[in-house]
């Protein structure tokens, strides 16, 4: 198991522990202190790392995060253990999820910054302006809790919001404050670079799993993917035996037990080196599992025709089985519709399910009738990675 506590941190345990949301994939928040207003024109001295733990530890502990890092010097302190909550984003009401928690891990990092600090005479406009010292270690550290290296909001470069609940509920990944549905902050408007290469393969004899991604026939493999090709993939894994580094899964984000499962296929197909590194290729993907899946799109049009003709009609009877499949499948992985039921027909089992998804969404009474809505169904598609049409 990861490390609870990031290596080489002060740990300032403050205790309340709270366990995360575990339906939702693995996310990291970025944020800034931002505790003073500069601006070019009037620089403001950095307040210290000792102040801002001395805050957190103190008054400011119900906003307080995982990890106050001063970028200057390199120093962390810790103060929830990484599978806790911690406090730092807002959680309204009206939220769809607890936001502190919507993940797996939900680890929060607040960066001694703001825009314009004056420290040691010279003025820093942006985080990544800084020596970033000790993100390498902080990188690593929430890396090995299967955080995968991508923004799926896009990498934070102002201080602009960019909020979608569909994205935040579904993809793993690096999450700006300023990407937080409910939350008004903007910040951090700069992060660093992943230290751990996402573009290409890892050196001969690196012990760490290939951390880059391929396409193939439109989709992405490999590590910090998404999308149901990922699940896909790894169901076909462990239904061929090559299951054994998962711990929970398989779901929609590649990880490095899918890599380190992957790999283990490829070495059984005669692969080695640099060929059995546990990213797809082409030959391989179609032997696992005898096609190339490609990109997905659902016809509202199409799927409401079928769920009002196929209750009706004989036992299994199809009008647009492949799509209604698709979503049929999405009611199962939302645990609302057994998997024996998913066959393409919209039976009386696939209106009940997602008549389930319907109240889900919050609609009631004859709005949950099982028969999909523009809404319902895009908001299925975003969840589970595909395309609706009108």
């Amino acid at each position: 198991m990861p490390e609870l506590w990031l290596p080489g941190a002060e740990i300032h345990d403050l205790g309340d522990h709270a366990p995360t949301d575990q339906q939702y994939p693995p996310k990291a928040i970025a944020h800034i202190t931002w505790d003073r207003n500069a601006t070019a024109a009037a620089p403001q001295d950095w307040c210290s790392y000792e102040d801002l733990v001395g805050y957190f530890t103190g008054s400011g502990a119900g906003d307080a995060p995982h990890l106050v890092w001063d970028p200057f010097s390199g120093r962390a302190t810790q103060l929830f253990p990484a599978d806790s909550r911690s406090k730092s984003l807002l959680s309204p009401a009206q939220s769809p999820t607890r936001t502190n928690r919507a993940g797996r891990v939900v680890i929060q990092i607040e960066a001694v910054f703001f825009p314009y600090c004056r420290y040691q005479g010279a003025v820093y406009p942006r985080l990544v302006d800084t020596p970033c010292a000790g993100w390498d270690r902080i990188h690593a550290w929430i890396s090995s809790w299967g955080v995968p290296d991508v923004w799926p909001m896009g990498r934070p470069t102002d201080f602009s919001s960019h909020r979608d609940e569909g994205v935040w509920e579904t993809r793993g990944g690096w999450y700006a404050h300023a990407h937080v549905p409910f939350n008004d902050h903007t910040d951090p408007g700069s992060w660093p670079a992943f230290t751990a290469g996402s573009g290409s393969p890892p050196p001969p004899g690196d012990s760490t799993p290939a951390r880059y991604q391929v396409g193939i026939n439109g989709l992405a493999y490999g590590y910090g993917a998404h999308g149901y090709q990922v699940t896909t993939v790894g169901r076909a894994l462990v239904g061929h035996g090559f299951g054994v580094h998962y711990h929970s899964g398989p779901g929609p984000d590649w990880t490095d037990a899918d890599t380190e499962n992957y790999a283990d296929y490829q070495r059984s197909l005669g692969y080695t080196g640099q060929a059995a590194d546990g990213v797809p290729g082409e030959a391989s993907l179609r032997r696992l599992l005898g096609y190339l899946p490609g990109p997905r799109t659902v016809s509202l049009a199409h799927v409401v025709a079928a769920a009002r003709s196929d209750p009706g009609g004989e036992q299994g009877h199809l009008t647009y089985g492949a799509e209604v499949a698709i979503v049929e499948q999405a009611l199962a992985d939302e645990g609302l519709l057994e998997q024996r039921w998913v066959d393409g027909s919209y039976g009386s089992s696939t209106v009940t399910a997602y008549a389930g998804w319907q109240r889900r969404c919050g609609y009631t009474a004859g709005a949950a009738d099982g028969i999909p809505g523009r809404d319902s169904l895009h908001r299925l598609g975003a969840a589970w990675d595909f395309a609706v049409t009108d």
